[in-house]
């Protein structure tokens, strides 16, 4: 699975930060000082997850998110 095949959950953190997260990935997410970093570093721990999963045989679980209030 890639990252697209994700619903990513941004919030502010703070009011001079944001987090990105896949809440579907147990420990998927990213604290940043803007959104657009927050977003490049998510990126970066999918993948580091995902290379994780792949070394122990494992798929990626399922993304399963509902967007309750939006």
């Amino acid at each position: 699975m890639r990252l697209d095949d994700y619903r990513v959950v941004l919030c502010r953190s703070q009011p001079e930060g944001w987090v990105a997260e896949i809440p579907a990935i147990p420990g998927c997410y990213a604290v940043m000082p803007t959104r657009e970093e927050a977003l490049a570093e998510l990126e970066e721990v999918f993948e580091m997850i995902a290379a994780e999963y792949g070394e122990k045989g494992l798929p990626l679980p399922a993304d399963s998110t509902a967007i309750v209030n939006a």
